[in-house]
């Protein structure tokens, strides 16, 4: 056996020392070895700003082995032409699918905007039928135990504005249920993080659900200006009146309220004039475009564009930002666009 020169051990014992500090730094920092590397093996990192510029909304395309688990999550996704269902379901395929979003076992409601008893989808007053039924067939597919969905109309009963916009066939098909929403239903309910709204009476099925699906119809709004996700809430209150006092921080306060897991804007047609209820087909825009997001602020923010406007034109959406409710900053989203059908 060779002998170790009285050098040969002090330089062991130095390499060890040095391997020991840098394990207890690689440790503290996370950066701990791979699995089944030994203790002290040294761990190369890539070199620093070698990644590609990319682009406001701009994706890099993925590697050959590379899967979205290993990638940072995405913020936003907006998914264009192609069929309703087909988009949605891509949309939600690039966050993993819905059960991302909804747990085995879970109730879960999804909150359209149907809020007139006397127009058809076409006229964008109200959420796509299709697009709405595609959520509620996806939630089952990620094992929901009930699927509900019902809002608060101001035009006409509520049976009546289901049925008209077509949402009541499609839900019932993809075995979800239309639930009225009768005024015993509402229950006095704080908020907590309210800054001019801290009561209101919300409505119990909203507040008692494991998961909150909001799915407006992007459309112009004679006091709002736009009605995006977080104006889509209000179906969910009793005094919509009030929310009309100081309408954009009381709508961001009921935002913090809610807080849909999932915003899904339909801009599959748009109402760019005389909304919210419209009724002329020359006011309505076929966009084909669905933005999905786990944050109702992006997906709003988002959606401003589309109108050709910002976030910070519209008052609820610079509310909820300076409340710390989601991102309203697009250059600082990661935003994949996916064309559907091409």
């Amino acid at each position: 056996m060779k002998r170790f020169s009285r050098r040969d051990f002090l330089r062991f014992m130095m390499l060890s020392a040095g391997s020991l500090t840098f394990n207890k730094l690689m440790t503290a920092c996370g950066l701990m070895p791979p699995p089944g590397l030994p203790t002290g093996t040294p761990v190369l990192f890539p070199p620093a700003n070698t990644a590609p510029a990319v682009k406001p909304g701009e994706t890099l395309p993925l590697a050959a082995n590379a899967t979205r688990a290993s990638l940072s999550p995405l913020d936003l996704v907006v998914a264009r032409g192609g069929d309703p269902e087909e988009m949605v379901r891509q949309a939600l395929a690039a966050y993993g699918g819905m059960q991302t979003f909804v747990p085995k076992g879970a109730s879960v409601v999804v909150k359209p905007n149907i809020c007139v008893a006397y127009h058809t989808y076409e006229y964008a007053a109200t959420t796509n039928p299709w697009v709405v039924g595609a959520l509620v067939k996806l939630a089952f597919e990620a094992g929901a135990s009930r699927v509900l969905v019902f809002d608060f109309p101001f035009g006409g009963s509520a049976q009546e504005a289901y049925v008209r916009s077509g949402i009541d066939e499609q839900v019932r098909a993809a075995g979800g249920e239309m639930m009225p929403m009768p005024d015993f239903k509402f229950v006095s309910t704080d908020i907590p993080g309210g800054v001019d709204l801290i009561r209101t009476k919300a409505f119990k099925d909203a507040l008692e659900a494991d998961v909150l699906i909001d799915v407006p119809i992007a459309k112009h709004h004679g006091s709002a200006r736009l009605t995006l996700g977080m104006k889509n809430l209000m179906g969910l209150v009793l005094d919509r009146g009030a929310i009309h006092n100081n309408l954009g921080q009381r709508i961001a306060d009921l935002t913090s309220l809610f807080r849909p897991k999932l915003t899904v804007v339909d801009a599959i047609r748009m109402l760019m004039r005389h909304g919210p209820s419209g009724g002329n087909l020359d006011d309505v825009k076929k966009m084909d475009t669905i933005i999905v997001s786990p944050d109702i602020v992006a997906a709003d923010s988002y959606a401003t564009t589309l109108f050709g406007l910002q976030p910070d034109d519209i008052e609820y959406i610079r509310a909820a930002s300076q409340m710390g409710l989601g991102n309203s900053n697009l250059k600082n989203l990661k935003i994949e666009e996916i064309a559907v059908g091409t």
